[in-house]
């Protein structure tokens, strides 16, 4: 993988699709990807970095942001916050003014050193969702739908789909660490006000082993199961849960739910297994067509061609394309140099922006660094992630009060 760390000097603008190549002349943008390419988030980072790197590759052919190049670094943290501290220190020396760590725990050590040096550090599917609250953490973008949001919007799909969720049981299963046990407040007080029955049933990290848990779940007898885990956890709650009896369309699942998952547990076995999306899957969509066009097929791409469209590799084109959207409204609102400061603006004042098509319209506000909480649920018909509805949001106030409390921990504690 030392093809991974290296710098690439990349480019990009919004119109890329029909735009001119002009020749690059002006002072470069530059991002920072320090990221874990070698201990616990190997089952997404590749794809993830893949998607981002084609994405700024893609825009590069086209002139960069009002003609300046976008620098993107990419390097390994290892998960280890010590290591990426340094690989942050590196980053703000070199002058980038976007960080993206795709690692909770390294993200988290950093939360105070980048609010005090004013880089935004985006905090996509990981993290601290309470980072949402943009007056209490300036620099921090989750720029998607938490885990609270998306626990929420699972929720009401169940009871939309299922006739109501009055009377009925939902079991929540999870690996035993802050990520597995994260959306359980939000479930307690849905389970309230929707009038079902909610029992946890956690599993030992990593989950490769889970079939007492099951056992646990299958006299139960839920209605509906939502799985929450992620990488070789999340195929082994799935084949488990159809080993005990539940049906493929019982189980949904939080993002974390991949095509080689279902490979895992066989295509057709897992057919009808629903989760949370973040961003369109697939390459129907103009900036995944144009990165197979002028990107993959012209020899530019940075890994695999079969990943192109993957569900990973997507959400990294999207957080990139909603970075370089931000440095394009600063530098016209406010020109060059950027620095964090002002690609904060620019990101703060990005409305209803959907990346054509590829994800929902998230729109930023100083108050608001989640961009609504949007997203659907999306089922495995045997081939791909097929949508079941439209891109919406369910149950924000419920998710905004844990927001808001864990923004008022934090002003109180500093932690």
């Amino acid at each position: 993988m030392k093809h991974l760390f290296k710098r690439l000097t990349l480019a990009g603008t919004l119109g890329f699709a029909l735009a001119a190549t002009p020749a690059i002349a002006k002072d470069p943008i530059k991002f920072a990807t320090p990221m874990d390419f070698t201990a616990v988030y190997t089952f997404l980072t590749n794809e993830y970095s893949e998607g981002q790197r084609d994405y700024i590759t893609l825009i590069n052919e086209n002139g960069g942001i009002d003609g300046h190049p976008v620098e993107l670094s990419v390097s390994d943290t290892g998960n280890q916050p010590q290591r990426g501290i340094e690989a942050y220190n590196r980053a703000k020396r070199d002058g980038a003014i976007l960080v993206d760590f795709l690692s909770t725990p390294v993200a988290r050590a950093m939360v105070n050193r980048v609010l005090e040096d004013e880089i935004v550090m985006i905090m996509a599917l990981h993290g601290r969702g309470d980072a949402s609250d943009g007056d209490t953490f300036p620099y921090v973008f989750p720029l998607m739908a938490t885990y609270w949001s998306q626990a929420a919007l699972l929720v009401d799909h169940m009871n939309e789909s299922g006739g109501g969720l009055k009377g009925k049981k939902l079991a929540h299963v999870f690996i035993d660490s802050p990520f597995g046990r994260e959306p359980i407040p939000v479930l307690e007080e849905l389970s309230k006000r929707l009038d079902f029955t909610l029992k946890t049933f956690p599993y030992a990290s990593p989950g490769n082993e889970q079939s007492s848990t099951w056992s646990e779940v299958r006299r139960y007898r839920p209605d509906f199961v939502i799985i929450w885990g992620a990488g070789g956890g999340q195929a082994v709650s799935v084949r488990d849960a159809i080993r005990n009896g539940i049906k493929p369309e019982q189980i949904h699942s939080v993002v974390w739910l991949a095509e080689a998952d279902m490979d895992t547990v066989g295509r057709d076995v897992a057919k009808g297994v629903r989760k949370f999306q973040a961003a369109a899957s697939g390459t129907d969509t103009p900036v995944i067509q144009a990165i197979m066009d002028k990107v993959v097929n012209a020899g530019k791409g940075a890994g695999p061609k079969e990943n192109v469209g993957r569900t990973y590799y997507n959400i990294g084109v999207a957080t990139m394309a909603i970075a370089v959207e931000g440095a394009r409204l600063a530098l016209a609102e406010y020109g060059a140099p950027l620095n964090g400061e002002k690609l904060r603006k620019g990101l703060e004042s990005l409305k209803d922006f959907d990346a054509q098509g590829l994800i929902p319209t998230v729109s930023f506000s100083n108050e608001d660094h989640q961009g609504g909480g949007f997203g659907r649920v999306a089922h495995w018909d045997g081939e791909q992630w097929a949508p079941l509805g439209d891109w919406h949001t369910s149950f924000q106030d419920v998710v905004w009060e844990e927001i808001r409390k864990g923004a008022k921990g934090y002003r109180e504690s500093g932690q």
